[in-house]
């Protein structure tokens, strides 16, 4: 079973800690975890883009000229696709950009991808982050302590008010709980800071 160091808030070593052997020693399968992330990017398009047929667009009722004897070619409407102002063709329309994935293969691509992380040594525990106020400055001093720089992901057992609220002015930081893990936040993360309650929770969820 894989094992990492424990660390406390304030930067300082507490030990070692188990993983879950079925989160951290999984077989990471890049094909997959293409899948999965380019399914999770599309399903965050909104889909609303819209452009007007010649049949939406206002106007065009009167025939422009008359059909003979113009030496031009016959039309029927100012509103066609070739006149300025006129319909789009083969424009885009509202759709859904939503892909179907397995949850088996979200599952699958989750622990490559948290394999991964760990076998780059982007992944720490922490014993907790109880904050004793709602203070980014606080915050920002275990991070610093911990060295926890780049893009932090910090993985909670369950909300904490305090937390989320003093990591909302970060940019590069950002709280999730251990059950709603996804693979396109652990890939975009350049360190893992995982709390210790919140390992129960992920090997309960995912493993």
């Amino acid at each position: 079973m894989p094992t990492t160091t424990l660390y406390t808030k304030h930067g300082e070593k507490a030990g070692t800690v188990e993983l879950p052997e079925g989160l951290f020693e999984a077989p990471v399968n890049e094909a997959v975890l293409h899948q999965v992330v380019t399914a999770q990017l599309a399903g965050r398009r909104l889909g609303t883009h819209d452009t007007r047929t010649r049949g939406e667009v206002r106007g065009g009722g009167r025939k422009p000229y008359r059909q003979k004897g113009t030496g031009r070619a016959r039309q029927g409407s100012r509103r066609a696709p070739h006149f300025a102002g006129g319909g789009t063709v083969f424009g885009p329309h509202p759709r859904s950009y939503a892909q179907r994935v397995p949850n088996r293969m979200r599952r699958l691509a989750l622990r490559g991808a948290l394999t991964s992380k760990f076998g780059d040594g982007a992944i720490k525990v922490v014993k907790d982050l109880d904050m004793e106020a709602i203070r980014t400055q606080e915050l920002l001093g275990y991070l610093d302590a911990l060295e926890a720089n780049g893009r932090v992901l910090v993985v909670a057992r369950a909300r904490d008010e305090r937390l989320e609220l003093s990591a909302r002015n970060l940019p590069d930081v950002e709280v999730i709980l251990a059950d709603s893990l996804n693979t396109v936040a652990v890939l975009n993360a350049d360190l893992l800071l995982i709390t210790e309650p919140a390992l129960g929770a992920m090997a309960e969820v995912y493993a």
